[in-house]
């Protein structure tokens, strides 16, 4: 790369903006700022309705005998807490983590467990231990975008496979499986979220589970299962995990985030024992341990709260905001189409034909509302035609305000494009977020 080189950032007199852009590694240059992150700024006033970002209703937590709790942490274990930890992570809490997954089928030893700090940084340990450049990962097309940031990171090359109601479609799996080994490229491993996706919020089917870990065993495939949703289902039990049905070939990713938690970033990771040592050795290279602190208050939580009874009281809470949603798009966007999510935190809406939600969002937060397009959950940046809408963190009302306001923009896409056509629509493609007009 020389002075000449287009990609260089310049001012407009032609000075470089980063002295030190020709000394990063290949891979920092494909990172790309997540576009719900590029959207918190905006999200987070208080004059806008953000149905964008997956925060879980951490108001319905008892925070006063939370707080008690750390306290009591901090006088009686203070030494442990403040103090570096195990790698692998607290052996307590691993042996509660494991009656966590029973809940879903899943039997292991603590031994089996890593703790992370979160599941993102499980997804980026599993990704670190297992692609080098060019790698090829198979993924849900539309697939959570923090695993996309990861996966172009560690330049993998992600190749979807669609899904639809019941998730992802074992057929197409099997084809895309079939002609990527008549390419002679070897998939490294299936990404996936089973459970109330993240961002399409369909669950994959009981039918279709063993398919999926049947084709993926017989093609030689890796399996990483990615769960944060799972017991948060509105009618029905815990879904079997796919580990349950395959552990030596399912890497399984658990989190607190959503059914504690997010500010205590713990997670964790559940694989094959070869697997697992390597995932402790990434680990140890990244961060030395995960927070004691931390470790000890959701071990804690576990040993002395209800915390089956405050996932129940999750799910209704959420089961409200799903229904509130689901009246207000009926009631003010019926032109749109959208899943209804038995579980987690978001639905996803097509718009009505010849709309780009990418283009529209700079005119949604003018109008004080906030959404994800569907191009943040796309390799190749296609889906402009949806949008993720959340529901877990606003209350009914500023729900049902957020898809009114949502909607005023969408009717007056939908007017320009019947005077002028679908390109007057889309013919601001730019990601740019005005502060909104308080008048």
């Amino acid at each position: 790369m020389n002075e000449s080189t287009p990609d260089v950032p310049r001012t407009t007199e032609g000075t470089r903006l980063d002295p030190w852009f020709d000394a990063y590694a290949a891979r920092a240059h494909r990172m790309r700022a997540s576009e719900i992150r590029a959207l918190f700024a905006v999200a987070s006033r208080p004059e806008v309705v953000s149905l964008a970002g997956g925060m879980p209703f951490i108001g319905g937590l008892p925070l006063d005998d939370i707080g008690e709790m750390m306290s009591r942490i901090v006088r009686e274990r203070g030494q442990v807490a403040l103090q570096y930890g195990s790698g692998q992570g607290d052996e307590q809490l691993r042996e509660q983590i494991t009656q966590v997954m029973a809940l879903e089928g899943i039997s292991a030893h603590p031994d089996d467990v890593v703790v992370t700090t979160g599941s993102q940084q499980g997804l980026d340990l599993v990704t670190n231990i297992f692609i080098n450049p060019g790698d090829v990962i198979v993924a849900e097309a539309p697939s959570y975008v923090g695993a996309l940031g990861v996966f172009r990171a560690r330049e993998a090359d992600v190749v979807h496979v669609p899904m639809d109601a019941e998730g992802l479609i074992p057929a197409e799996l099997e084809q895309t499986l079939v002609s990527l080994k008549a390419a002679g490229r070897r998939v490294k491993f299936l990404y996936t979220v089973p459970n109330y996706h993240n961002p399409a919020g369909v669950t994959l089917s009981l039918e279709r589970r063993p398919q999926i870990v049947d084709i993926c065993a017989r093609h030689g495939v890796l399996i990483l299962e990615d769960n944060p949703y799972g017991l948060l289902g509105f009618d029905r039990e815990p879904m079997p995990a796919l580990r349950s049905l395959s552990p030596e070939g399912v890497i399984y990713l658990g989190s607190f985030s959503k059914t504690f938690a997010p500010g205590y970033r713990v997670g964790w990771a559940v694989a094959p024992h070869a697997v697992r040592e390597k995932l402790v050795l990434a680990s140890e290279a990244a961060i030395l341990s995960p927070s004691n602190m931390s470790q000890l208050a959701i071990s804690s939580y576990l040993d002395h709260f209800d915390w089956q009874g405050q996932i129940k009281a999750f799910r209704e809470q959420y089961r409200e905001r799903r229904d509130a949603m689901i009246s207000a798009l009926q009631e003010y966007i019926p032109s749109a189409t959208w899943n209804v999510p038995d579980g987690g935190f978001y639905v996803w809406v097509k718009l009505p034909e010849g709309l780009d939600a990418k283009s529209m969002l700079p005119r949604a937060v003018t109008a004080r509302v906030a959404y994800v397009a569907g191009t943040a959950f796309f390799m190749d940046g296609s889906g402009a035609d949806h949008m993720r809408l959340s529901y877990c963190y606003p209350t009914p009302e500023r729900i049902r305000e957020g898809v009114r306001r949502l909607a005023t923009v969408v009717d007056a896409e939908l007017e320009t494009v019947r005077i002028f056509g679908a390109a007057a629509a889309s013919s601001d493609g730019s990601v740019d977020f005005p502060a909104p007009d308080l008048a």
